[in-house]
């Protein structure tokens, strides 16, 4: 009986701890604070952050990569989910400025619903500003399929994952909630749907 228990515990810290690293990719985890020459740890042309879940965590990750020298261009993806508010990508734009980003430096797409969406509809903020190089920000355990439809649209340009540190909805202890497995198993499914299909809208 003992050794089911240990057996049983064990595959499930493996699952659990590859759940993890497989659904919140991080090409930023080697790099120091600050961007450098090494491979990965440069700087790119803009960094992406879309909404959905806890937008103003991504918000605040994506500035804390621009007031840390990543880029000198953020842009944001969102439609509004209240219909009669502003969209989430303006909510976005304002947490910028107020943390001193110029508005100059910020782009914005208002229209996506979707990660297809907002993978598609950046193509057009990328070419018409030659960005080829992006740094995308989402909550980690979304990451891994916002990847995915990002270089599935993004001709010629490089994508780089760095899900938001902190998350009201995943944390390191996502899997002691039922919230937590609930995001983990839809992800999963609909990873699975965006690789036999070829779209997730």
């Amino acid at each position: 009986m003992i050794k089911l228990l240990v057996t049983i515990a064990v595959f499930f810290a493996v699952a659990i701890f590859g759940i993890s690293i497989y659904l919140q990719p991080n090409d930023l985890a080697q790099c120091n604070k600050t961007p450098n020459t090494v491979t990965k740890c440069q700087t790119v042309d803009a960094i992406v952050a879309v909404s959905g879940g806890d937008t103003e965590a991504r918000a605040n990750w994506a500035i804390n990569l621009y007031k840390n020298g990543w880029s000198n261009t953020i842009i944001f993806s969102g439609a509004a989910q209240d219909k009669s508010g502003p969209s989430n990508a303006a909510v976005m734009k304002t947490l910028a400025i107020n943390a001193g980003v110029p508005s100059s430096s910020i782009y914005i797409d208002e229209y996506s619903e979707t990660t297809g969406q907002n993978a598609l509809n950046t193509q057009t903020i990328f070419e018409n500003h030659n960005i080829k190089s992006v740094i995308l920000v989402t909550s980690g355990y979304h990451q891994r399929r916002a990847s995915l439809e990002f270089n599935k649209r993004a001709h010629d340009v490089a994508i780089l994952n760095s899900p938001a540190p902190t998350d009201k909805d995943w944390s390191f202890w996502w899997w002691l909630t039922p919230r937590g497995w609930w995001l983990a198993t839809s992800e999963f499914v609909k990873i699975i749907i965006f690789y036999v299909v070829g779209i997730w809208s």
